[in-house]
């Protein structure tokens, strides 16, 4: 067992463990700074609190990493399965009896701390559907076969979780289950012409949902909801709604090319609610410049191409699907926090990857990374399958 683990450990894929390893080193600085006033003034605790937390959720989410690198992937079927009845299930209490924390109903607090199960989901629908596509792929690529049971349960599997989440009022989680699904689904072995027809039927499925909550209740997104997308210009609207962004726009700016030095940001003081959640990067524009702050990007880029090479490269339907998956994951995150944050596309209160305070989500982000590294070690043992 030990010699088990320790080739894993040696196969692992360097050149992204280091990216990783670079964006959460600065990500944990950047936590210190962007919360030492929070922390202090606003909830009366240590300078380092925020930064600790994270440390903690990291450490958790390397040992859960560490158990996913050496389970071989084949044997994740029983435990996706597992692992998806019981997030369902949690999702589905909180529905129930879940509080309202920050405008949505799925946190639960444990051992201490607060967690968001929908976070968990994520991963979790990307590998099950990857275990489904490779276990079904002769079926679903074949025009002879009766396929409407497998799916069913694919479009169960990747629109169910949504579909709570949005009840739970969690859109930005509701945007990013989806997209991950709908560029599995597109990118999967269904045939064209099945893709089109579940397309249909779930376009058809969503008018007439929307169409009974709107006569029951007499809307389909909150005022709040709604208020997200009035995002153009945010600054003539800074005491309706709009001072969010505008003062992510005002730190931005101040960074001006080089910043204004760690720990010296401006509007982390009262201007930028909760700075080192969400808004992050507006912090690190300020503090760091331009610049500076431009190596996020580059970061980030090298960072998903080695994903979607890895995925290219995948010795199996499974892993080349849970690459896909994980690196859309990552993507979609970075999209919709920054263009949010940059007034592109409406603000949803996503975490920025690496860089944001968020337990759940950090957790959930090491285990995504901890598959890609699970796929590369067996990309390394295995010979390259018949993708025709």
């Amino acid at each position: 067992m030990f010699t088990y683990i320790k080739r894993n450990l040696k196969h692992m894929d360097k050149f992204l463990l280091f990216l990783s390893t670079i964006l959460f080193i600065w990500g944990l600085l950047s936590i210190v700074s962007s919360s030492s006033r929070v922390a202090v003034l606003d909830y009366n605790l240590p300078v380092y609190h925020y930064f600790i937390q994270q440390l903690k959720m990291i450490g958790i989410g390397l040992f859960a990493g560490f158990i996913i690198i050496n389970i071989p992937s084949e044997k994740y079927w029983f435990w996706v399965q597992l692992a998806f009845v019981i997030i369902l299930g949690i999702l589905l209490y909180l529905s129930f009896t879940g509080d309202d924390t920050r405008g949505a109903q799925n946190w639960v607090r444990l051992f201490g701390f607060t967690f968001q199960p929908s976070e968990f989901s994520k991963p979790i629908v990307i590998v099950y559907l990857s275990m489904i596509f490779e276990r079904f792929y002769k079926v679903l690529r074949s025009p002879k076969e009766n396929h409407n049971e497998i799916l069913a349960w694919i479009i169960f599997v990747g629109c169910f979780i949504p579909a709570i989440v949005f009840f739970q009022k969690d859109f930005g989680t509701m945007m990013i289950l989806l997209i991950i699904f709908g560029v599995l689904f597109w990118a999967s072995p269904i045939r064209k012409e099945n893709k089109w027809k579940m397309t249909g039927v779930l376009l058809i499925t969503v008018i007439l949902g929307a169409g009974i909550m709107y006569k029951n209740k007499g809307y389909i997104l909150s005022n709040a909801q709604l208020a997200r997308f009035d995002f153009y210009n945010p600054c003539s609207k800074y005491e309706t709604g709009g001072y969010q962004i505008c003062n992510g726009f005002i730190a931005i700016n101040d960074g001006g090319l080089l910043g204004l030095g760690l720990g010296k940001s401006k509007q982390k003081y009262s201007y930028i609610p909760e700075p080192h959640t969400d808004s992050i990067f507006s912090i690190i524009a300020e503090e760091n410049g331009f610049i500076r702050s431009s190596f996020a990007f580059l970061f980030y880029i090298a960072l998903l191409y080695r994903i979607i090479t890895l995925s290219l490269q995948a010795t199996t339907i499974r892993g080349k699907f849970i690459c896909l998956g994980v690196a859309t994951y990552i993507f979609a995150h970075i999209f919709i926090n920054l263009g949010g944050l940059f007034g592109m596309i409406p603000l949803t209160g996503v975490p920025l990857p690496f860089f944001s305070y968020g337990g759940s989500f950090t957790i959930s982000l090491i285990c995504s990374l901890a598959l890609v590294q699970r796929v590369y070690i067996e990309n390394k043992m295995k010979p390259v399958f018949n993708k025709k």
